[in-house]
């Protein structure tokens, strides 16, 4: 269930309650000269809707509904529960998070809640039911935007009792719980639930969160605190249901966010959104991946993009402007990896505060004339344009990418081989060569269907579960192509070795035995004279088993031996890459499994060209056009098409010139 709507929602976030009215006239002529339709509003506002334990006050959100209905807008409305009012934590101060250290807090920040915090709970969905109950029926509301970037970790005595239960209905007797976290190891063999402390500084850990004694105490622990905040999302969700059962309901994500499972939620969610802040001068490939991953959340189904910047960010120790031209392409990326909707953080600048210097579409001076602002309303004017074109579309992918947050987890809190391994810079690295290659990716959990697909890429899936061996032997006896690199198929759902070979369930589909491997500082580079590359990090060494060698390792005791394997199996292959290649590396080797499926993209020669499909639900293909570099892109067209935003018409054969950071969106003749 998707909010409908006419056209891609387009705003953002806007905290009204912090301005007089005559600020709130001047912002609604602007979001009209912007084409603004969609606000997000009611985030941060629990101290002003519930100023005391005993009152509510809903006077200013009233105003805020009933002037957007007027003006024309829609809303999302949040339940404004991520940060506490101040009365709230002095009252209950168990709602105060327990830091990794053992420390209580005070008040102070957001995201400051202790998740199994019976008050936080009973005053949190109070406050989502009388919400529910009062704008059901609005006629602005067009989505429920629950909390907000649910993320941080507690580990107070209400969690550990919380902990303890969660291990009582997932392993039932303390046999299978000393099993899976093989206590005999250093003498802890639980004899009461009771005994057990959550993994933090004071008990198994030392030199931060990634150094566990025990990983799978601390597995679990990530499992826990993940489904302890679902447990909070879905005490909202229901009481909202009780009294609003059709309106879809949403919380933003935050893409590639190792503290929680996406994949937990994502049955839980109406429709997924996110948050797209990449780092620092990442690829463009970076935020096109964590689309991926949000729009594999629901099957495919279209993502939102709930929140990006028009500008700046703030929170970081350097924040980079993006350049003229850079949010059109950013958002027409979003769109055309699955994104229903483009907002913005924020409408109007703060004042005060942390995020008074955070980019925003009308800024602390309030004028329409900044290039910030010209830019934000000439996109509006695309979307209009654009209109309903690409609403519903899917994308038609052959090539999935494993995303495992078990994996994740599981390989970076290992002792050995080695914490220089990175699980999303593994991942990205054979996301960005299937991308650059011009195929269309899907990125799934491990328990998708694969049937749907030629190509499985599993880079780093250091933890294989339940049928999935199986499942991905099914993907090659039929003709298909998987690949899976070092550092797969190491442990089980607790993180036990396997008691066989290395890889583990995936040595059969491999057709390779590893007994040792060798890792090295990150600046030691082991040559790969086939590829003309080099491998980095880790050096499995490789025995194949019916396994052809494509490429091997050029020096030490173990230069000669296999670097990468090819192994027939049923119609199609298997291929293990052993060590971290770089991404020369990786694009041959990628571009060679794509190359077997007739997957390589028309353009994928052009360097910083990104190309995107969807399908809309009447079956007419679309083709995004991204030219990530500064310079023009000369193309061919290679059918017959209309470019959306222009209605320029192009033959097959024809010319097709992109500027630089240009866009263009092609709809099949």
């Amino acid at each position: 269930m998707s909010p409908s709507s006419s056209k891609i929602p387009y705003g953002g976030d806007y905290n009204p309650e912090q301005w007089p009215q005559e600020i709130w006239d001047a912002d609604h002529r602007l979001f009209t000269r912007a084409g603004i339709d969609t606000l997000t509003v009611g985030v941060f506002s629990w101290s002003l809707t519930q100023p005391a334990e005993d009152t509510y006050d809903f006077t200013v959100l009233d105003r805020v509904l009933d002037r957007a209905a007027a003006e024309g807008r829609q809303v999302c409305l949040a339940t404004g529960t991520a940060a506490l009012p101040p009365w709230l934590a002095k009252a209950y101060p168990e709602v105060n998070r327990t830091d990794f250290e053992g420390r209580r807090h005070r008040y102070g920040q957001r995201h400051n809640f202790c998740p199994s915090s019976p008050a936080y709970r009973e005053l949190a969905t109070a406050m989502a039911a009388r919400l529910a109950q009062r704008y059901a029926r609005h006629p602005a509301l067009l989505a429920w935007h629950l909390n907000n970037e649910y993320g941080g970790v507690c580990y107070c005595d209400l969690c550990a009792d919380a902990f303890r239960d969660w291990l009582r209905d997932r392993y039932v007797t303390l046999d299978a719980l000393n099993d899976a976290w093989w206590t005999t190891f250093w003498s802890h063999r639980y004899t009461s639930f009771e005994e057990i402390e959550p993994p933090n500084a004071l008990t198994e850990h030392w030199r931060g969160p990634d150094h566990t004694a025990f990983q799978g105490v601390t597995l679990d622990y990530f499992r826990f605190t993940t489904d302890a905040l679902l447990g909070c999302f879905l005490a909202e969700k229901e009481v909202i249901r009780a009294h609003d059962p059709v309106t879809p309901v949403t919380t933003n994500f935050m893409g590639m966010f190792r503290p929680l499972d996406y994949h937990r939620w994502a049955p839980h969610l109406d429709f997924a959104s996110w948050d797209s802040y990449p780092p620092l001068d990442a690829p463009p490939t970076w935020p096109a991946l964590a689309h991926d991953l949000m729009r594999g959340l629901k099957d495919g189904a279209p993502f939102w993009l709930m929140e990006q910047t028009p500008s700046t960010t703030a929170c970081r120790d350097v924040n980079a402007l993006r350049r003229p031209g850079e949010l059109r392409l950013a958002t027409f990326q979003a769109i055309a990896h699955g994104a229903d909707a483009a907002l913005y953080f924020q409408m109007r600048a703060s004042r005060g505060a942390c995020e008074k210097y955070h980019g925003a579409v009308i800024g602390h001076a309030g004028r329409d004339d900044t290039r910030v602002f010209r830019e934000v309303a000439a996109l509006g004017a695309e979307l209009e344009t654009l209109g309903d074109a690409t609403l519903g579309a899917r994308t038609p992918a052959r090539t999935a990418l494993l995303f495992d947050w078990d994996s994740w987890w599981a390989l970076e809190i290992s002792d050995g081989p080695s914490r220089l391994v990175k699980y999303q810079e593994v991942v990205h690295a054979y996301y960005r060569a299937a991308r650059e290659a011009g195929a269309d990716v899907d990125v799934v959990p491990h328990t998708a269907d694969l049937t749907p697909y030629d190509v499985v890429l599993a880079p780093a899936l250091h933890m294989v579960k339940g049928d999935l061996a199986a499942r991905l032997e099914a993907v090659a006896e039929r003709g298909g192509t998987v690949l899976a690199t070092f550092l797969s198929g190491r442990v089980d759902e607790h993180d036990r070795a396997f008691l066989t070979d290395v890889p583990g369930p995936l040595a059969p589909l491999m057709g390779i035995r590893i007994d040792e491997w060798d890792s090295r500082r990150a600046e030691f580079a082991q040559p790969i004279p086939e590829l003309a590359s080099e491998g980095r990090l880790v050096f499995e060494i490789v025995q194949p088993r019916g396994a052809e060698t494509v490429a091997t390792y050029g020096s030490d005791f173990y230069a000669g031996t296999p670097a990468v394997t090819r192994n027939a199996y049923g119609r199609g292959e298997g291929w293990y890459v052993a060590t971290a290649l770089d991404q020369p590396g990786v694009d041959q080797v990628v571009r060679r499994v794509l190359t077997r499926h007739d997957l390589i993209g028309p353009y994928a020669g052009h360097e910083g060209l990104e190309t995107a499909a969807r399908v809309t639900p009447d079956g007419t293909r679309l083709l995004f056009l991204l030219n990530h570099s500064p310079q023009p892109a000369g193309l061919t067209a290679h059918t017959a098409a209309t470019d959306l935003l222009t209605g320029k018409k192009v033959e097959a054969g024809d010319p097709l010139t992109l500027a630089p950071l240009g866009v263009a969106v092609l709809r099949a003749q």
